[in-house]
């Protein structure tokens, strides 16, 4: 399946003492942007959350938020020692004296102190499972969210290259009538400045236009990129929905099918001998930059 650059998740999960929260969201980004807001008990989980996510996802912009709350009610899992706790008051106060405007420690902050809690060192070991069974579960969810998004914007690409497809195969018999009328009104306009003794010389001026003016390669080259175009999300969406193996990234293929694309319809538009021609050349244009934009938000 494809996947946008766009996707939302979060999921929550009870454990001991409280509930852990992890939210995943992420933009489109050139590459893999990872930045994290974990609370302080599970900071030394971030590598892990990090290794995860890479297996899951190829590019964008991922903020993710992994909280740790306290219930209300929690009991203290073990006697708390004084001693460290005087010890921490005491730098406290010190603290606040260096800076006056420093918040005040809040209950479960100094609980989480380590040494206060004669089990605290085991927090993040009680924690760790929990925490990363959450994120491949978010991931999950976050995953399927940027694939719905991706399959609306595939749709969208087969949708635009159809409507180009249909609007060449209308061009191609005009072409040619175009090209011998344009090249009837040239020789109509040489014949007023030139000698009519010279009509060979019209006449090879006349070839010489033609073929400067000819549309066929063209026309090639931008079946040829809306086939690959094509190509390119089949083989994507043939791949398993939900996998836990990171997929390929194809915006970056597509974007640069979108700069050719654009590229054959400007030459196209410069070759324009009709009127017919330069209003399917504008049309061309703006479907692909409408493509464009799109693929930009594709994995």
């Amino acid at each position: 399946m494809i996947q946008s650059m766009t996707g939302y998740a979060f999921s929550t999960r009870d454990v001991e003492g409280g509930t852990l929260s992890l939210e995943l969201k992420s933009v489109n980004s050139r590459f893999l942007d990872l930045s994290f807001r974990i609370a302080d008990e599970l900071r030394l989980l971030e590598p892990n959350l990090r290794e995860l996510i890479g297996t899951r996802v190829g590019r964008g912009k991922v903020d993710c938020r992994l909280s740790y709350t306290l219930a209300p009610a929690a009991a203290v899992p073990a006697a708390v020692d004084m001693e460290s706790l005087r010890r921490l008051a005491e730098l406290s106060e010190a603290a606040r004296r260096a800076i006056p405007d420093l918040a005040p420690m809040r209950v479960s902050e100094a609980l989480n102190w380590p040494g206060v809690l004669a089990d605290n060192g085991d927090l993040f070991e009680r924690l760790r499972s929990a925490g990363l069974d959450l994120m491949r579960q978010a991931l999950t969810e976050f995953v399927a969210a940027r694939e719905r998004e991706g399959a609306k914007l595939a749709a969208m690409l087969r949708e635009r290259t159809a409507s180009i497809r249909e609007r060449l195969k209308h061009l191609e018999p005009i072409i040619p009538q175009a090209i011998a009328a344009y090249q009837e009104k040239l020789a109509a306009r040489l014949r007023e400045v030139l000698a009519a003794n010279e009509e060979d010389r019209i006449r090879q001026e006349i070839a010489l236009y033609g073929i400067k003016i000819d549309v066929a390669e063209e026309f090639t080259r931008l079946a040829a990129h809306l086939d690959e175009v094509e190509r390119v999300i089949a083989a994507a969406e043939q791949r398993p929905s939900g996998s836990s193996t990171r997929r390929e990234p194809i915006g970056k293929r597509l974007d640069f099918l979108m700069q050719e694309l654009n590229r054959e319809a400007n030459t196209l538009g410069s070759k324009s001998v009709s009127r017919e021609v330069s209003e399917a050349v504008i049309d061309f244009k703006v479907m692909i930059e409408q493509m464009r934009e799109q693929v930009q938000n594709l994995e």
